[in-house]
């Protein structure tokens, strides 16, 4: 139920936070971890000599020294290669762990065996994550303009079961954004209009257009809220809707916080720009990307979508639900527009890149300006957005990057600027499985290209403290779209991201922790009085604070109480939110998403620990349960109870 998955143009995860809301967008893919097996001898059968080798080298592969030594001393063959053709050395000098490098050196494994073309391993790598019969990706690697791997897995359409390709077309979601900041520039470049430019010269009667910049929409610093997380945007995105129309529907609403002052990632912002390109440029949105853009860069395959254009070899949207893939919410495109309705191919992406990276869209100063992030007030700029990309940084390079999502489609487009390396991955299902999640393959793609280039992973080592203050540090920490809960066992301490399984967190001070099945750490913060009061978490070449929530109360509410709430409510276009008795308290799911547990601190309401939402139950005149009103954000909705 993250967020009610009611926003949906910005990237999404792997577990579907929708990426999309600004820090909840980076919060999703956090503490991903490589997975690591471990086998109970009692409960499993002997493992083969192929799956002790697939262990050992994915332990390599995620810094796990302690497993790799036990698998050693179980007598695993240091030197054997996994599907991919990589052994433990070389899985470890790829992902950046010299120090489990040093160790298997010390143990004589071999490291002189020949690393393949990077290109052998990509395709080997997604050929074991996809499945011929399911939703797929295609991807692109390129450098130096020159396209060194390009191949497409899995199917565009599953009842039809064609393949997807290199030239298969998908929507491209919020990879949209940066061709929309690339045409409000290139209007800059011909003096038709600059981003200083307030709102209400475009829009007059827009409320408060005097305070809101241009600028402000193009960095997600307006204040503006974004249309797409309001209660009743899904029940309409199906059918068109004019530009107008659908501005109309957000721009009484009030703002979140005052322009400049803030961030937070807004689809509405966008929409915006793409219909001031068309009212500047006296085109509309899409004739002007198609004129000024893609004929020119010969980006035959990449247009503004829409259900009437009869694509060939455009790829059908699904969504991962109850452990089958399902047809998705087919958006209507004209709910996108500037914020998230291009489609594309990977082919058409790299041309974007060479032609942006190249300087033959914009003048360098111009680009120069959408590299920058932007500043603000108040707060922080968690995602380093410029002007439609996110500046960031993988093991000591940097990265410009941007990613997309909505129901049925998400994508990367990501570029190491230095290295003049372009990853393109287009995926086709939204909710899904999670083993195709596209900035996940990009990343993992860019360290078989360039590891040798990359920074090693630190080698974090535990260090002896006081489990007493354990304690303290327990507690739920606001992401922004997901909740960390912080928990104390046996004089350890874990840590667990809404919808993903729970890690020991170690220590490598007093207030600083880490995890070891992902590059992540956390620092706990203190105010004056020694109160623990927030975490900065740092990962990926980024930091940002979540403050630590106020704890509820849970009380005792009588049996026949929590069973008068057992039942479906009806949230229309979100589906039934049903609810069931769990001992003391409730569990809530809604629609496809999971059960969560709810906990009384009322008689009428009750909180979920794993998000920030609440639920209250409210009868009518005749005193039996009628509603239950479903607090989250910002956001109010009322479900009605089903007979």
């Amino acid at each position: 139920m993250k967020r009610l998955r009611i926003s949906s143009i910005q990237t999404p995860s792997y577990r579907e936070v929708i990426m999309k809301a600004g820090r909840s967008h980076l919060v999703c893919f956090l503490l991903l971890a490589a997975s690591i097996v471990s086998v109970n001898a009692e409960q499993a059968k002997e493992p083969s000599a192929e799956e002790v080798t697939k262990k050992l080298v994915r332990a390599a592969a995620s810094g796990q020294l302690d497993s790799i030594k036990q698998l050693h001393a179980d007598g695993a063959d240091l030197d054997a290669a996994n599907k991919q053709g990589l052994t433990a050395y070389q899985a470890a000098k790829i992902r950046g762990y010299e120090h489990v490098a040093e160790w298997l050196k010390e143990e004589e494994a071999d490291t002189e065996r020949s690393f393949e073309d990077p290109a052998v391993y990509v395709d080997s790598l997604l050929g074991d994550l996809s499945k011929t019969d399911e939703p797929g990706v295609a991807v692109l690697v390129a450098r130096g303009g020159k396209v060194q791997f390009s191949k497409g897995y899995g199917v565009a359409d599953v009842g039809g079961k064609v393949a997807i390709t290199s030239e298969t077309k998908f929507r491209i979601g919020s990879v949209t954004k940066q061709f929309t900041a690339v045409a409000i520039l290139k209007l800059q470049e011909e003096g038709k209009l600059n981003v200083e430019d307030t709102l209400d010269k475009y829009i007059p009667d827009y409320p408060r257009g005097d305070e809101v910049t241009l600028h402000h929409l193009l960095t997600h610093t307006s204040g503006i809220k974004s249309y797409t997380s309001k209660p009743d945007f899904m029940e309409k995105v199906k059918t068109a809707i004019e530009p107008e129309d659908l501005i109309a529907s957000f721009k009484k609403d009030k703002f979140d916080f005052d322009p400049g002052t803030n961030w937070s990632y807004c689809n509405s912002g966008y929409f915006l720009l793409g219909h001031i390109v068309g009212k500047v440029s006296g085109k509309s949105y899409g004739k002007y990307l198609k004129e000024t853009f893609f004929e020119p860069l010969k980006m035959k395959d990449t247009g503004i979508h829409r259900p009437d254009l009869g694509l060939e070899h455009e790829a059908s949207g699904y969504s991962f639900v109850d452990e089958k893939f399902e047809d998705a919410l087919n958006w209507h495109m004209s709910h996108a527009g500037g914020a998230g309705a291009i489609y594309s191919t990977v082919e058409d992406l790299q041309r974007w890149n060479a032609g942006i990276f190249g300087d033959k869209v914009l003048k360098a100063e111009s680009v120069a300006v959408a590299f920058a992030a932007a500043e603000v007030k108040d707060g922080d700029n968690p995602l380093g957005y410029g002007y439609g990309w996110m500046m960031g940084g993988q093991r000591g390079l940097d990265t410009i990057s941007h990613g997309g999502g909505l129901q049925g489609f998400s994508s990367y487009l990501t570029r190491f600027p230095e290295q003049e390396l372009t990853i393109a991955v287009l995926h086709n299902a939204l909710p899904s499985s999670g083993r195709l999640e596209p900035s996940q393959i990009a990343s993992l793609v860019a360290e078989f290209y360039l590891w040798k280039e990359m920074e090693p992973r630190p080698a974090h080592e535990v260090v002896s403290v006081d489990p007493g203050i354990y304690a303290e540090l327990a507690g739920r920490y606001d992401y922004q779209g997901a909740i960390m809960i912080v928990t104390t066992k046996d004089d350890r301490l874990f840590a667990q991201l809404t919808g993903q399984p729970k890690y020991e967190i170690f220590p490598a001070s007093p207030s600083s922790f880490f995890w070891k099945v992902v590059e992540a750490e956390v620092e706990f913060l203190r105010d004056v009085d020694d109160n623990v009061t927030a975490v900065q978490h740092t990962q990926g070449g980024r930091t940002f604070k979540a403050q630590k929530l106020k704890e509820e109360k849970v009380i005792k509410v009588d049996e026949e109480v929590l069973d008068s709430y057992v039942g479906s409510y009806d949230f229309r276009a979100l589906g039934k939110l049903v609810v069931t008795r769990k001992g003391n308290h409730l569990t809530a799911k809604l629609g496809a998403q999971p059960a969560l547990d709810v906990f009384p601190k009322s008689k009428t309401e009750f909180f979920y620990k794993v998000i920030k939402a609440e639920l209250e139950f409210a009868k009518d005149d005749d005193g039996k349960v009628a509603k239950v009103i479903l607090r989250q954000g910002f956001f109010k909705l009322q479900g009605k109870r089903m007979e």
